[in-house]
């Protein structure tokens, strides 16, 4: 359907109510007798458009982030479709100026012109509405002021009739949503959309736009972009010049700021600057500037939040560590919260990075404005609240996966402030220990912050429950820090039970680093405090300590005797699975006495032994094959020693035990060279190489000399239990 006639000043023209389509020229409306009148008018040449602001001018790199645009033009002109790309990132990260660098790079390429608008979608006030900015895209295109249709039904069909066939580049900047966007988006096949958001604009990209996530600066960069305001300063003080814009996290706004602060002061030095810097209660406020201000940036993102997501924003820029789940998002939350729904809004408001399935984290100084949110809207209990249920969520967790793998360990118990909820549940060993080990530095960091806040009790419970993972994957250097820590928090908690445990295992732990004298004194106040509690069993676990600090050392005829006496008091107190262990141990030792007979009956009774047990004890049942194979390697049985070790190296690996694995393969390595398969044998010694340099074990290096030097024999591994 159309409608013409004949306007005031006598011109035609038609235009298509249905299509929105235009012919004949410019268009004017008017009201006659209920019908739009439009008026073709002189043909003249149509405007071209140069809207673009300014590239910027200390630009810098973004080279990865360039070409991905020019890919996405590319894809788009083999295909014949127009270019649609969101420029997604947190404020203050160089969206605008990515895309207006990229906009006047390609310009030439866009012959009718390009229209720019700032939507103003987090700039704090009003977002600009979509027939705002289409009139003034209107009026960029010819069409005069007056003649601009109020509707915005009837501003898009104009607007799409006008750029049907233009080549033109249109840059939409700081967007607030896709309802803003679709009305400004030409459909012509020739033209480029660049849109840059706070927001992904899922719905945009739903509907087969490209999504870019803009990052932080690389150090290199960041460097460079300090260096063009600043100038010499950046090479006289590389190193301080280095932290600085570390401690800008790559935020371009920030380093921006810090630069312009040294810009200002040319007496002061960078490391002035890095000083100041340096408190974090400080550094959002030394980082802002009038016009240029990091923490408003921010604060315009938190408002636009809805309250829960604002909650969970603030509480979790408070967690201890740097990556989370979404599963400990319910700690911090209401009940009648969704946490999943929060954590997407901060997602998709770039807030909280995604950084893998189900994993997220939080941009450095956004963490910190995170938290000086929690300190003036939670106020220090709210805070501190939320801290500790972030806190037990991941005990609780950690408990969960140390009964799956270590059921038969002794414990204490441990009353929650609040039941946590949505805590992992783990049907196997292998699902426990893999989420033990991607925890890892959230359990080691939690049990700082439990520290640091005197919580001793939960302090020692952190300590405690990583018992699985460290003697499984060893990680010595997390370890001893544990340990140490434990150590310190039962003592503080006064319970001699925790204190006794944490200096045995810290000195099992200094027996098997070499750190003999330590583990002595270590093992020697442990033991102290288990005669003190006239615990026989506590008194057993440190003699056994005690004995495999004496192999360690040589001492092998006195730990012998030592293991046996052991043997004899864990059958007077019926203790199965104490007798096992003891007779792994001293299994291990009577083949290097040359008892190797003797060694496999021990071994053969610690089999039964544990196979008899009501909880299972895989670990150790596997521990058993390992003696095994190195006791018919000691009496030069290399075929059964192969075969011994091979099963170790199965029964290990299915257990993801580092050490137990590290410790077959040797065996391996070494049974096949008694063999005269070297080759066979280079595979498993390269396989043991890098098992133990996983955990940091000493045995490394022997290892790598080992293979340097062919030929030479090395002293069976230590046990550490």
């Amino acid at each position: 359907m159309s409608r013409s006639g004949e306007a005031r000043d006598g011109r035609d023209c038609s235009y298509n109510l249905l299509s929105g389509e235009v012919r004949g020229g410019v268009v004017q409306a008017a009201e006659v007798h209920g019908d739009i009148v439009f008026h073709n008018a002189p043909s003249t040449p149509a405007p071209v458009p140069r809207q673009l602001l300014a590239a910027p001018a200390h630009f810098t790199d973004r080279r990865d982030e360039l070409d991905q645009l020019a890919g996405f033009l590319g894809e788009s002109r083999n295909h014949g479709t127009r270019m649609l790309a969101v420029l997604s990132g947190p404020g203050g990260i160089g969206k605008t100026a990515l895309a207006l660098q990229w906009a006047h790079d390609v310009g030439d390429l866009f012959g009718d012109g390009q229209l720019y608008v700032d939507l103003a979608g987090f700039s704090g006030a009003r977002p600009v509405l979509p027939e705002e900015a289409l009139g003034l895209f209107l009026r960029g295109l010819g069409v005069p002021s007056r003649e601009v249709p109020a509707d915005l039904a009837e501003q898009a069909a104009l607007y799409r009739s006008l750029t049907a066939d233009k080549k033109l580049l249109v840059l939409l900047d700081n967007a607030h949503s896709a309802a803003q966007v679709r009305p400004l988006a030409p459909n012509s096949p020739s033209s480029a959309v660049l849109v840059t958001s706070r927001s992904r604009l899922t719905g945009l990209v739903a509907e087969g736009a490209r999504l870019l996530d803009v990052g932080p600066l690389a150090t290199s960069s960041a460097l460079r972009l300090l260096a063009k305001v600043v100038g010499r300063r950046v090479d006289d003080e590389p190193d301080p010049a280095k932290a600085l814009v570390r401690m800008c996290g790559g935020l371009p706004i920030a380093v921006r700021v810090a630069a312009a602060r040294l810009a200002t002061r040319p007496k002061w030095s960078v490391r002035k600057v890095l000083a100041e810097l340096g408190d974090e209660r400080r550094r959002l406020s030394v980082l802002s500037a009038p016009e240029l201000s990091v923490q408003t940036t921010f604060d315009v993102s938190y408002r636009t939040l809805q309250p829960p997501a604002a909650t969970l924003y603030r509480r979790l820029g408070l967690h201890p560590g740097q990556e989370f789940s979404a599963s400990v998002a319910a700690s911090v939350l209401d009940a009648d919260d969704d946490p999943l729904t929060s954590l997407e809004e901060l997602v998709d408001g770039n807030l909280v990075e995604s950084v893998g399935e189900g994993r997220y984290r939080f941009h450095d100084l956004l963490r910190l404005h995170a938290r000086n949110k929690a300190a003036a809207e939670d106020g220090a209990a709210g805070s501190e609240r939320a801290v500790r249920r972030m806190v037990e969520w991941y005990l609780m967790g950690a408990m969960a996966a140390d009964r799956v793998v270590t059921p038969h360990r002794r414990r204490l118990d441990y009353a929650f402030t609040t039941e946590p909820e949505d805590v992992p549940e783990f049907a196997d060993r292998e699902s426990a220990l893999a989420w033990l080990e991607e925890e890892r530095p959230n359990l080691v960091v939690c049990g700082r912050v439990a520290s640091e806040k005197s919580w001793w009790e939960l302090s020692w419970q952190l300590a405690d429950v990583m018992w699985p993972l460290l003697l499984h994957k060893k990680h010595y250097r997390d370890r001893l820090e544990v340990d140490e820590r434990g150590i310190e928090a039962g003592r503080r908690w006064g319970n001699a039970f925790a204190e006794w445990e944490m200096l045995k295992r810290f000195g099992m732990a200094c027996t098997t680093l070499g750190r003999y004298d330590e583990a002595r004194t270590s093992l020697e106040a442990s033991a102290g405090l288990a005669r003190s509690m006239a615990d026989p069993r506590a008194v057993a676990a440190v003699r056994e300590a005690s004995a495999l600090l004496q192999v360690a050392r040589g001492d092998l005829e006195g730990a012998a005797v030592l293991f046996a006496d052991l043997a004899v008091d864990y059958r007077g107190m019926a203790e199965d699975r104490g007798l096992g262990l003891t007779l792994i141990n001293l299994g291990g030792v009577l083949p290097r006495l040359g008892r190797t007979d003797e060694a496999m009956a021990v071994l053969d009774e610690a089999e039964a032994l544990l196979g008899g047990l009501v909880e299972p004890d895989p670990y150790n049942a596997a521990r058993v094959v390992v003696a095994r194979a190195e006791a018919h390697l000691l009496a030069d049985r290399p075929a059964q020693a192969e075969r011994a070790a091979l099963d170790a190296v199965k029964a290990m690996d299915a257990l993801g035990s580092s050490r137990g694995s590290a410790d077959s393969h040797r065996l391996a390595a070494r049974a096949l060279e008694r063999s005269g398969r070297v080759e066979e044998a280079a595979e498993h010694w390269a396989l043991a190489l890098r098992l133990y340099r996983g955990i940091d074990s000493s045995r490394a290096a022997e290892i790598a000399q080992r293979l340097e030097r062919p030929g030479g024999d090395l002293e069976p591994p230590a046990r550490d239990g």
